[in-house]
This record gives structure tokens, C-alpha cells and sequence, in this order.
């Protein structure tokens, strides 16, 4: 008992980052192991699933166990379902047809297709910009973009509630880092203040949607502190392409400030249901970054039909013909549900919906049991988020029929109220 206690007490995640004096560089991950078989809940348990059909609103998993059950989906990216759509498919499929399965050189060098440019240029025309370059992975995104423009001597200036790859990329670019704290407009006035005037590379960093509360930056201010202090402004709006604005052009539309965002970054694995990632921006960062940005200098380019499926899902985008309506009649009908029934849901405005528990142990036992009794959803604390501000993400998708959202909030109800979070 005592033994199971003390790697209890020693079981959180920061606890093995770094290798103790007189220990192996191995031994992280012997503790780590040790931890994870010795029955005591991390919060691990419902990551490492196995798919066993395609993303829909319903479909079966294969647990750790093997057992294979099915799950009501609301822990996927794939908000409008485009992975599935008959037009992106068949696309995809001409393209793996006439190119194979993967490129085997870097698009600098023979790894670019017409496909490739075609697709750079559709997501240029989507925020009107001059160019857009495509990069093969969607994190390599942010920490290209970001180590290729900024170096040191320049100022970075972050919401706390950045992604991680921004904050990666901050890091590998050697620039001073600031933060603000998320959303505080004051705060960001506070830092701008007191950067040196000479300090003159200076660029602003906000997510568009926020990945763990899905709220929405508030680019409208934001954007006018630029302008007073002459900053660049950079989003990377990942969870907002496709869902959020009048047109699903994103969170700058959403405050009618498209063309004061310098680097529009967005996310190719999220709403668009493919891989990788992108920044939209003047012909000259474009060409900039295709060389000094090693996330894309150096990777392996998009398979040519990951770039085909991605070509129809920006003409559905440019359209407005991917079923963003029907997705936000999903959205606030499951956020309607929800708040009927008592569950605090924070200030979400996508399709992202915060369930807050506040409890970590509380978290790790309603993760598990929302998944024994068929209802997937994303686990989020610490590092992704406070231990005190520990919560589920759920996020909706198109393809939810409202009976499996009323089911999925009723499982939610009868666990929540087990556990006192309602």
C-alpha cells in the first residue's frame, strides 16, 4: 500500500522530464512504465485507441484490451466530416492514381506537383493574399513559420493560451518571448509598452480559436495594438478555418480584420480533414519562407492525394458549401444540452466545447467511464492546461444526429452527477 502511494504521489508529468544526478538517460522511461502498469489512473488509459471505421458521429474503437465497442465521437478534429466526402474522396483517389502514394523528395525539389500549386493557390485566393506555401505537417507549421522569421534581437509576443507549437517555435528561433495572459487586452498593452524602441522585429502571436476553451482572440483589438506599436501579427487560426465567420473564412472575419492579419496560418488536419499545415501571406514572406523555413526546406512533401482531397475541400470552403450551417445548428444545440443539464462549459464560441471538472483524480475516473459506456471525449490537463483548470473537450461534429447528441449528454449526466460535477 505504501509503495502504490508513493508512485502515486510521484506519477505527474513534469516529475520525469529530466534525468536525476548518477542516472542512466534511459531511466525517465523505466519510471514512466513503471507507473503506467501499476494500476493507478494517469489519465493515460483512453489515449492509444484504435479506429475501426471511418470519422462519423458513431463507430467502433478496439480498446488497449482488445475489446472492440462502439463510441459516440466527440473527441475528433474532423468537425465538418470532409475526411468522408464523396467529392474530397474521389479527388483523392485520381490523384493517388496518377502519382502513388507518396512524392519521395521535398517540394523544393522534385516532391511539387500542379496539384500542390493548385492547392496553394486556392487557400491564397481563400484569405486573398498573394501566395500560400504548404507544409507537410501541421505542427512543423508554426515552428517553421515562426524559427524562419524571428531571431534573436526580435520579440515574440504570445497569448498564454498559445498552442504548443507555437511556443516550440518561439523557443528554436531565439527571440525574446513575451507572454500576456490569455485574452487580457491589458496585459498585452502592459508588454507593448515596455519593449525597447529600438526593438523594432516585433510580432504578435495568438491562436484564432482556442484549442482548449474555444474561445475566439480578440483580433480586433489585438490587431489595433499592432497598429499602434508597430507590431506584426501572426494567427494561427487551426480550429477556425472552414467553422468561424460569416463565411467560414476564420476568426479575422469573424471581427471583419482579414487584411490586417500579416501570417494567416492554418491547419490542413483539423476541419479539412487531411494533413499539414499552411501560412497564407504577400508573395515575398512566401518565397522567404521556402527557404529559410526548415520544417518545410526539409521535409518530404504532401502525398499528391492528401493535396487532392485538400484542392475540393478549399472549393467547398470558398463556396461556403462544406455544411458549416448544419455544423453550428450541432454546435449550439449540444451546448444548449449541456447547460440544461448543469455542466460548466466555460465561454466556448466554435466547435469546441469545454466540460470543466476541476478535479484531475475526478477527470481521470469520468474519462474512463464516459468511454465503457460509448462516449468518447478528449482528456485535457496539465501541461496542456492548469491541474485545477483540468476539463473533457468535446467537439462536435456535423455528422452527430441530434438523438446521439441527446444520448452523449445523457451518459454525460449520469456520470457527472456520480461524481458531483453537475
Amino acid at each position: 500500500m505504501i509503495e502504490v502511494q508513493k508512485i502515486k504521489d510521484g506519477s505527474k508529468f513534469e516529475n520525469f522530464l529530466k534525468t536525476e544526478a548518477g542516472e542512466d538517460l534511459f531511466a525517465k522511461a523505466e519510471k514512466v512504465s513503471k507507473v503506467l502498469s501499476s494500476g493507478i489512473m494517469t489519465g493515460n488509459e483512453g489515449l492509444g485507441m484504435i479506429a475501426l471505421d471511418k470519422v462519423q458521429g458513431e463507430y467502433s474503437i478496439r480498446e488497449k484490451s482488445g475489446m472492440a465497442h462502439s463510441v459516440l465521437m466527440l473527441g475528433s478534429n474532423s468537425y465538418l466530416n470532409l475526411s468522408t466526402h464523396p467529392k474530397v474522396m474521389k479527388a483523392a483517389v485520381s490523384a493517388l492514381n496518377k502519382f502513388g502514394y507518396g512524392m519521395g523528395a521535398v517540394s523544393n525539389y522534385a516532391g511539387i506537383t500542379d496539384i500542390h500549386k493548385e492547392l496553394e493557390s486556392r487557400i491564397a485566393d481563400f484569405y486573398g493574399t498573394d501566395a500560400a506555401i504548404v507544409f507537410p505537417s501541421g505542427y512543423g507549421t508554426n515552428v517553421g513559420v515562426i524559427s524562419a522569421l524571428c531571431n534573436e534581437g526580435d520579440v515574440i509576443i504570445n497569448d498564454s493560451a498559445n498552442h504548443a507549437s507555437i511556443f516550440d517555435g518561439c523557443r528554436l528561433s531565439g527571440a525574446e518571448i513575451k507572454v500576456f495572459p490569455h485574452s487580457d487586452m491589458k496585459g498585452l498593452e502592459r508588454v507593448l509598452k515596455k519593449i525597447p524602441q529600438e526593438q523594432t522585429g516585433r510580432l504578435i502571436i495568438t491562436d484564432g480559436v482556442f484549442s482548449m476553451d474555444g474561445d475566439i482572440a480578440k483580433l480586433d483589438l489585438i490587431t489595433q495594438l499592432a497598429g499602434e506599436y508597430k507590431c506584426r501579427v501572426m494567427v494561427d487560426d487551426a480550429h477556425g478555418v472552414g467553422i468561424v465567420g460569416p463565411t467560414g473564412k476564420g476568426s479575422a472575419e469573424y471581427y471583419d480584420v482579414m487584411d490586417k492579419i500579416d501570417l494567416n496560418v492554418g491547419m490542413l488536419s483539423k476541419s479539412p480533414g487531411g494533413l499539414g499545415g499552411y501560412c497564407a501571406a504577400s508573395a515575398e514572406i512566401v518565397d522567404f519562407l521556402r527557404l529559410y523555413a526548415r520544417t518545410f526546406f526539409f521535409s518530404t512533401a504532401l502525398p499528391a492525394s492528401i493535396a487532392g482531397g485538400l484542392n475540393e475541400v478549399f472549393k467547398l470552403f470558398q463556396n461556403d458549401e462544406a455544411g458549416r450551417e448544419i455544423l453550428w445548428d450541432k454546435i449550439n444545440y449540444l451546448k444548449a444540452k449541456l447547460v440544461e443539464a448543469g455542466f460548466d462549459i466555460a465561454y466556448s464560441q466554435s466547435a469546441i466545447i469545454p466540460v470543466m471538472i476541476y478535479d484531475e483524480e475526478k477527470l481521470f475516473k469520468i474519462h474512463a467511464e464516459l468511454r465503457e459506456n460509448g462516449l468518447y471525449t478528449n482528456i485535457v490537463t496539465y501541461p496542456a492546461v492548469r491541474r485545477k483548470e483540468c476539463r473533457l473537450r468535446l467537439c462536435a461534429m456535423k455528422e452527430l444526429t441530434f438523438k446521439q447528441i441527446d444520448r452523449a449528454v445523457d451518459i454525460l449526466k449520469i456520470i457527472g452527477h456520480k461524481y458531483g460535477i453537475v
